[in-house]
């Protein structure tokens, strides 16, 4: 009998291989950590037919029991370990999803790539440019896979709307507005401590920010407000970012109040309307003049679906970066986010 205090759950007794032309269909999915953004992933992880939870990894096995027996199907039981280690260590993994909170990002994707392992791991990726930098180099130096899962970007909704703006269908784009926001528990730490990477922008002003940069691109002027906590956490905030072009983007993010989370793109030729909440839509509209549509694009399951699948196809196809989750404009997004968060004294980081 194992017992809860021991590092591992070991998985099946190996056995001597044999000869294999066929490669694996599926992608076999190693989770590290079981927070609540873990579950929302294993959850759109078992709808697909080409992806397979294998093997979820936590600091206490017990932790990592519970998650495994809610995700087992029939008799098949993904792995469980007792030690971040022990899951990078498993052979059997193919790419390991990082959902550890952001503040701890640098240290569980370096060793990942120390194991070998690509990596999906969770927005914001780290809590800095600089950082973010370092780990994409990293990536690149050692030939792996790596993107931010910076979901939003493959709504079907959201890349349908950069389809038509690209088309022209909002003529030349001259306003984005974009907000995100919620209440923030109070008892969960991460959201607080400056010290575990506590930032409403961060958290929740990623989305806003990178729904601007979507459409408009890198601005040339970023002005910002914040209000913070007595930590000097950034809990309320906004941005306004002006482009050379004459356009201009309004932004709002937090985690002290329920803000609509609307967003929309307007520009001399007609308006797309995102109703909240905007990181993840399931239709929008579109209108011009007098006349408006409703236009839905179906979205699967909690929309973590769509990463998970272009993440297979790229592993599949022996690429090491998304061009749907490009790692430069991830570090980029990420330097706009230190200018705001300096501007507005956020000691987070």
């Amino acid at each position: 009998m194992t017992s809860d205090t021991s590092p591992v759950e070991p998985g099946p007794s190996p056995v001597e291989p044999g000869p294999s032309p066929v490669e694996p269909v599926e992608t076999r999915w190693g989770i590290l950590a079981t927070g609540d953004i873990a579950h929302s992933f294993a959850r759109d992880l078992a709808l697909l037919d080409d992806a397979v939870l294998h093997a979820v990894g936590s600091r206490s096995l017990s932790s990592a029991r519970a998650f495994a027996d809610e995700y087992t199907t029939g008799d098949t039981r993904p792995r469980a370990y007792g030690s971040y280690e022990s899951l990078l260590a498993d052979p059997d993994v193919d790419v390991v999803y990082v959902a550890t909170p952001h503040g701890r990002h640098t240290e569980d994707v370096l060793a990942c790539f120390d194991a070998g392992k690509p990596v999906l791991c969770e927005k914001a990726l780290t809590l800095e440019a600089a950082s973010a930098q370092h780990l994409v180099d990293e990536a690149r130096r050692r030939g792996l896979f790596f993107a931010e899962a910076m979901w939003m970007r493959l709504n079907p909704n959201i890349v349908r709307m950069r389809e038509m703006v690209a088309e022209g269908a909002c003529g030349e784009v001259r306003q984005v507005r974009a907000d995100l926001g919620f209440v923030a528990p109070t008892d969960k730490a991460r959201l607080w401590d400056p010290t575990l990477g506590a930032s409403a922008l961060l958290d929740v002003g990623i989305y806003p920010l990178t729904f601007a940069y979507l459409f408009l691109g890198k601005p040339a002027h970023v002005s910002a407000a914040a209000t913070l906590s007595d930590a000097g956490v950034d809990l309320n905030g906004g941005a306004t970012l002006r482009y050379d072009d004459g356009a201009v983007a309004s932004l709002s993010w937090t985690q002290v109040a329920w803000s609509d989370g609307r967003a929309s793109i307007a520009g001399d030729g007609g308006r797309i309307e995102v109703a909240g909440r905007m990181n993840n839509p399931r239709g929008f509209t579109y209108a011009r003049y007098w006349e408006s549509d409703e236009i839905t694009v179906p979205v699967l399951g909690e929309g973590y679906a769509h990463e998970i699948v272009e993440v297979g196809r790229c592993l599949r196809e022996g690429l090491t970066e998304s061009a749907l989750l490009p790692l430069d404009e991830t570090v980029e997004i990420l330097a706009i986010m230190d200018e705001i968060r300096a501007q507005v004294g956020s000691t987070t980081g």
